[in-house]
C-alpha cells in the first residue's frame, strides 16, 4: 500500500476530499438532510457525521495525546456496523433523528478537520499513516453512497429535484467482444498501491474461452427486453429473482417511469425523456441475469472482468458479474473493528466492477471488488454481457 508521507500533500488531500464531501451536498436545503425514505437509504446528515466519526474513532482517539472528543455521544449516533466499537442506532433509524442538528453535524466535521489537520503537522508513523489512507478512501466510498442516497430521497419526491452537479452518462461507441483465451491467469492486487484487504491474496485461476462485449447494454435494447416480456417470462428468472419480482411488482428499471407519450427517467438532473442511446442503469443483478438469459448469453465472472479489463473502456456504471462475493486464497481480516470492514459481508452478495461516473476520481482500480445483494439497484449498475 502506497502513503503519502509529505505532511503538506497528505494534509492536502485530506481536506480536499473532505471538501468535497461538502460540496456534493451543496444543493440541499436544510429540509434535505435527516430524510430516509427506505432502510438501505441513509440521511445525507448521517453520511457527514459518520466519515467524521471515523476519523475521530480510529485516528485522533487512538492515536492524537490528550484528545477531546467532540460528544460522547456522536459514536452512537454515527457508528454504521462496527461491534468491535460499541452500541449504535439501527440503520432503518437513522433518519428519525432530528438531533443533532445539521448545523451541529458541520461543527463536528469542521472541528475534526481542524484536530486532524494540527495533528497532521508532525510526523506521523506508518500505522497511523495506513489507518488514515483507509479513512480516506472510506469518505471517497461514502461520496459515492450520497450520491446515490441523494439521488433516491430526490427521484422519489413529485417535484423531482435536479442535483447540482455535472455527472451525467454518455453513449458508448464501442462495437464487438474482447476474447480472453483459454488459460491460467492471475487475479488480485500485486501493486505497492492503495487496494482493500478484499483484493488481496494474490491467485491464479483457469479461464476458458469467452468474449465480453465492449459496450453496456443501453436503454434502447433493454426496452426491448421489457417490451417482449421480459418481466412476465419466469423461464428467464432465478427462482429468488422472480419472488422478489412478483413481491415488489416490479417491472422497469428504477428511475423509469411509464407515460402516455412513453418512457421518462430520472436523472440527477431531473425527469427527462428516455434517452435509447445512454446505458441501462439502476438494475438489480436479478434483472441484469435475466437480460443475459433473453439475450442467450450471460454474465462475465469477476475473473474473466478483471482479465479483459485492460481492453475495455470502463467506468460509467458498476458492472454486475456472476461471481459470489467471497474470499481470496490467504485472505486475512485485520484484528479488531478495522477487521470488520469487507470480510463479515463475504455471503448473499454479488461482486460488481469497475466504476461509475459517480466513483471519486483515482478511486477504481482492475482489482476493485464492490459488492451488493442481488436484490439493490440504487446504485450506479449496468451490465455487460459474456458468451
Amino acid at each position: 500500500m502506497k502513503i503519502l508521507t509529505s505532511k503538506p500533500s497528505i494534509k492536502n488531500r485530506f481536506l480536499e476530499i473532505r471538501n468535497k464531501t461538502e460540496e456534493i451536498c451543496s444543493s440541499l436545503e436544510v429540509d434535505d438532510f435527516s430524510v430516509q425514505p427506505v432502510a438501505f437509504v441513509s440521511p445525507p446528515k448521517w453520511h457527514l457525521g459518520h466519515t467524521t466519526w471515523f476519523f475521530e474513532q480510529f485516528v485522533l482517539s487512538e492515536y492524537k495525546e490528550n484528545y477531546e472528543c467532540f460528544s460522547e455521544d456522536f459514536s452512537y449516533y454515527f457508528n454504521s456496523y462496527y461491534n468491535n466499537v460499541g452500541e449504535r442506532i439501527l440503520r432503518m433509524n437513522r433518519g428519525n433523528m432530528t438531533r443533532p442538528t445539521i448545523k451541529d453535524v458541520f461543527n463536528y466535521r469542521a472541528y475534526v478537520n481542524n484536530q486532524l489537520s494540527d495533528f497532521l503537522k508532525e510526523e506521523q508513523s506508518k500505522n497511523v499513516l495506513e489507518v488514515l489512507e483507509i479513512g480516506l478512501q472510506h469518505e471517497q466510498q461514502h461520496q459515492e453512497l450520497l450520491i446515490y442516497d441523494i439521488k433516491y430521497i430526490f427521484g422519489h419526491q413529485p417535484a423531482f429535484p435536479a442535483l447540482k452537479t455535472d455527472i451525467n452518462l454518455k453513449p458508448e461507441s464501442e462495437e464487438g467482444f474482447v476474447s480472453i483465451s483459454e488459460g491460467v491467469y492471475k487475479i488480485g492486487h500485486s501493486s505497492n498501491k492503495f487496494c482493500f484487504d478484499n483484493e488481496l491474496g494474490v491467485h491464479k485461476t483457469y479461464l476458458h474461452n469467452c468474449k465480453i462485449s465492449k459496450s453496456l447494454v443501453t436503454n434502447g435494447e433493454y426496452l426491448q427486453f421489457i417490451e417482449d416480456g421480459g418481466y412476465q417470462n419466469f423461464n428467464l428468472w432465478h427462482a429468488d429473482g422472480w419472488d422478489w419480482l412478483q413481491v415488489n411488482n416490479v417491472k422497469a428499471p428504477l428511475y423509469w417511469h411509464k407515460t402516455s407519450s412513453g418512457y421518462k427517467q430520472y436523472t440527477l438532473n431531473g425527469l427527462k425523456s428516455l434517452d435509447k442511446n445512454l446505458p441501462v442503469s439502476h438494475i438489480s443483478f436479478y434483472e441484469a441475469w435475466a437480460f443475459a438469459e433473453w439475450k442467450d448469453m450471460r454474465l462475465p465472472t469477476e475473473f474473466e472482468w478483471e482479465v479483459a479489463s485492460k481492453h475495455l473502456k470502463y467506468g460509467q456504471l458498476w458492472e454486475w458479474t456472476n461471481s459470489a462475493y467471497l474470499p481470496y486464497p490467504k485472505f486475512k481480516k485485520a484484528d479488531g473493528a478495522i477487521g470488520e470492514y469487507n470480510g463479515k459481508f463475504m455471503i448473499n452478495t454479488m461482486v460488481m466492477r469497475g466504476a461509475s461516473i459517480a466513483t471519486p476520481t483515482n478511486h477504481s482500480r482492475p482489482t476493485y471488488r464492490n459488492f451488493f445483494s442481488p436484490d439493490t439497484k440504487w446504485q450506479f449498475s449496468g451490465i455487460r454481457l459474456a458468451k
